[in-house]
C-alpha cells in the first residue's frame, strides 16, 4: 500500500535530519506546534504530515523536501498542542444523542426545579403520548426516591417516565404505573426493585434496575429518523470535545442498525467499537451467542466494529443495588444482589469468550467486580488464554486484594475518572453506606495504574460530562472542575499524573478496543486521528485543563470540527 512506502520514506527522513526527498506531497501538514505523540517513548515533535488519511511524517518543522505541494493544506499551529484524537472507552453515544431531543434535567439541583422543567417539557409537546426525559439527580430527593405524587402534579394527562442521571433508576407517574399494572401486590422483578410507600406498601413512583422495564417496555419504539437525528447530535458534541473514537457501551439491534446505516451513508464522524447488549434471560446462553454472532456479521462496517458483548453484573451503590462483599451500613444487613449467580456468569463468560467476543462488564460493587474477575479466570481456564482484553467498567469499589488480578488476567480497567471528584453522590450517599475503611477504596485509579494493569478512560455519557478534558482534570486533581482550585483532593492517594491521564483517553482506550496499531498515538503509518488544543496541557495549571478549548478535530486527515477558523 502507498502509505506504507511513504511512511518508510518519511521515517527515514526524520531520522536523518528531516532532509530526504519524498515521493508525494502531503495532503495536510501541521507545523509549529507542541505535538505530544503518546508513543511508547512519549516523544514530542512540532510537525505532523498526513497523506491519504494516514500519518506519514512526525518530526521537526524542517520537513523533508517535496512534502509541501500546491494542494497541501498547511496549518500553522502557532504553538498550540496536538494530541491523538481523544477516545472514550465507555459511552452511550446514540442514547445520549436521542435524549438531547427530549426533556433533559442534568445539573438541576432541587426537586422543585426538576418538576418545573418536566412541566415545561410536557406543555411544549402536548401531542406526544408519553412524557419522556432523563437526568434527575438522586441527591435532589430524600432517599434518592422521588414520589409519583410530585410527578402527577406536573403530568396528569398522560403517562410519564423519567430516567435518573445514573441510568439505574426511573421515575413514573400514576398513569404509567397503572398502564404497567404495577400495584402494591406486584412483586419485585429479578435484579430490580419497586420502591414502596413504607406505610401503605403502594408503589412510590421510583423504580430501580430491571423494574424500570416493567414500564419502559410500553414506550413507543424510536423511529429510524429519531435515531439518526440523535446520532448526528451526539457525533457533533463528541467531535467538539476532540473525540474521534468511542466504545459504544450497550447497543440493542436498533442502534447497530442506525450506526451501520450512518457509516454506509458516509455520515459517521467517529470510529465505533460497539458492545452489543447481551441479555440471556429470555433466550438462553447458546441462542444468545448465535444471535450476537449474526449481529457481528450483519452490522460490521469500516467504522463500526461490533466485537464486544455488554453484561451488567450489578447496579449502583447510591440506590443500594450494587453487589457488595459486606453489608451496606444503612440497609439492615443487605449486601445488594449480583445480576448473575457465579455459575451463570461463568457459563456466559466462557461461551462468549469461546466465540471470540471481548466481554465488557458493568461492575460497581466489590462483590460484582470479584465475581467478574472470577468469571474471566474461568473462561481462560476453559478455553485457553488469548488476547481477549475483557473489560470491567466503572469499578467504583474494588477490594484491594483484587487489584493485582487485572494485570495478571489481562483485564482492562475502564474508569470514569470524572466521578472521582468528591461530589454529593459520594459524600452523602456512597460513603455513609460503606463507612471509612471501605470508602478508602472508592475509584482507586492510582492503585490500579501502579499495579501495571491497562487503565482506560470513559465518560458513561450521558450520565456525566462527555468532555475528555473534564475527566483528565479530575483524574489528576480528584476535584470537580466547578470547584476551581479550592479544597483538598478527594482521596488524594489515588491521583494519577497528567501523562497517565492523557494515555487513558488515547493509547490505552485504543488498546482496549484492539485498535492500538491503528490509532491512539501520533506515529508514522497510523490513521490521522488528531485533536488540536488551544494550549499545551503541560503548561497550564491542573485546575485549568477543562477550560482549554478544542480548536480542531481531525478524523483520517479530514476536519470534522473546527472552532472559529483561528488555527490557519
Amino acid at each position: 500500500m502507498q502509505w506504507r512506502s511513504l511512511g518508510i520514506l518519511f521515517t527515514l527522513a526524520c531520522r536523518s535530519g528531516d532532509a530526504a526527498p519524498v515521493a508525494q506531497p502531503a495532503d495536510l501538514l501541521l507545523r509549529g506546534g507542541a505535538v505530544y505523540t503518546v508513543d511508547a517513548a512519549r516523544r514530542w515533535a512540532t510537525a505532523v504530515g498526513v497523506k491519504n488519511g494516514r500519518i506519514v511524517y512526525v518530526g521537526s518543522d524542517s520537513v523533508p523536501g517535496g512534502m509541501i505541494g500546491p494542494a497541501t493544506e498547511t496549518i500553522d499551529l502557532a504553538g498550540r498542542m496536538v494530541l491523538p484524537g481523544f477516545q472514550d472507552g465507555h459511552v452511550h453515544l446514540l442514547t445520549g444523542g436521542v435524549e438531547l431531543g427530549e426533556c433533559t434535567l442534568f445539573t438541576l439541583e432541587s426537586a422543585a426545579t426538576i418538576a418545573d422543567s418536566i412541566a415545561a417539557c410536557a406543555a411544549a409537546r402536548p401531542e406526544v403520548p408519553w412524557v419522556r426525559g432523563v437526568g434527575w439527580e438522586l441527591t435532589a430527593f430524600p432517599g434518592a426516591n422521588p414520589s409519583r405524587a410530585l410527578l402527577d402534579r406536573v403530568v396528569s394527562d398522560r403517562p410519564a417516565l423519567i430516567d435518573a442521571a445514573d441510568g439505574h433508576s426511573a421515575w413514573a407517574n400514576s398513569r404509567a404505573l397503572e398502564l404497567a399494572g404495577i400495584t402494591r401486590d406486584t412483586p419485585d422483578p429479578a435484579h430490580g426493585r419497586i420502591e414502596r410507600d413504607p406505610r401503605s406498601g403502594e408503589p412510590s413512583g421510583t423504580l430501580r434496575e430491571s423494574a424500570i422495564h416493567l414500564v419502559s417496555r410500553l414506550l413507543p419504539e424510536r423511529t429510524a429518523a429519531e435515531l439518526a437525528a440523535g446520532l448526528d447530535r451526539a457525533q457533533r458534541l463528541a467531535n467538539e470535545a476532540g473525540i474521534t473514537a468511542v466504545l459504544e457501551a450497550s447497543a440493542p439491534e436498533s442502534h447497530l442498525r442506525a450506526y451501520a446505516a450512518a457509516d454506509s451513508a458516509d455520515r459517521l464522524t467517529v470510529r465505533l467499537t460497539v458492545a452489543v447488549a447481551a441479555e440471556p434471560d429470555s433466550i438462553g446462553v447458546a441462542d444468545l451467542v448465535t444471535r450476537l454472532r449474526g449481529w457481528r456479521t450483519r452490522y460490521a462496517r469500516p467504522r463500526v466494529r461490533p466485537i464486544a458483548a455488554k453484561l451488567y453484573q450489578d447496579g449502583v451503590i447510591e440506590s443500594g443495588t450494587a453487589a457488595l462483599l459486606a453489608p451496606y451500613l444503612d440497609r439492615g444487613g443487605d449486601t445488594g444482589r449480583p445480576t448473575y449467580a457465579q455459575p451463570m456468569l461463568d457459563s456466559l463468560a466462557a461461551a462468549l469468550d469461546r466465540d471470540g467476543w471481548q466481554i465488557h462488564v458493568h461492575a460497581i460493587g466489590d462483590r460484582a467486580i470479584r465475581m467478574t474477575l472470577d468469571a474471566f479466570e474461568h473462561a481462560r481456564q476453559a478455553n485457553g488464554p488469548r488476547d481477549a482484553r475483557h473489560t470491567i467498567t466503572h469499578l467504583q469499589l474494588i477490594d484491594s486484594a483484587d487489584i493485582p488480578r487485572f494485570r495478571r488476567l489481562g483485564v482492562i480497567a475502564n474508569f470514569e475518572p470524572f466521578w472521582a471528584n468528591g461530589d454529593e453522590y459520594l459524600t452523602r450517599l456512597a460513603e455513609p453506606a460503606l463507612g471509612p475503611s471501605r470508602s478508602r477504596w472508592l475509584y482507586p485509579i492510582g492503585s490500579v495504574v501502579e499495579s501495571g494493569a491497562v487503565v482506560s478512560g470513559g465518560s458513561d455519557w450521558s450520565v456525566s460530562s462527555l468532555a475528555p478534558l473534564d475527566g483528565i482534570q479530575v483524574a489528576i486533581t480528584r476535584r470537580a472542575p466547578s470547584d476551581g482550585s479550592t479544597g483538598a483532593p478527594w482521596r488524594p492517594e489515588e491521583v494519577v499524573d497528567l501523562p497517565t491521564a492523557i494515555a487513558m483517553y488515547t493509547i490505552n482506550t485504543a488498546y482496549e478496543n484492539h485498535q492500538e496499531r491503528e490509532t491512539g498515538s501520533i506515529e508514522v503509518g497510523k490513521l490521522a486521528d488528531l485533536v488540536i488544543l488551544e494550549r499545551n496541557l503541560f503548561d497550564v495549571g491542573p485546575h485549568e485543563i477543562h477550560g482549554v478549548p478544542v480548536v480542531r478535530t481531525i478524523l483520517e486527515g479530514k476536519t470534522v470540527f473546527q472552532r472559529g477558523g483561528a488555527d490557519r
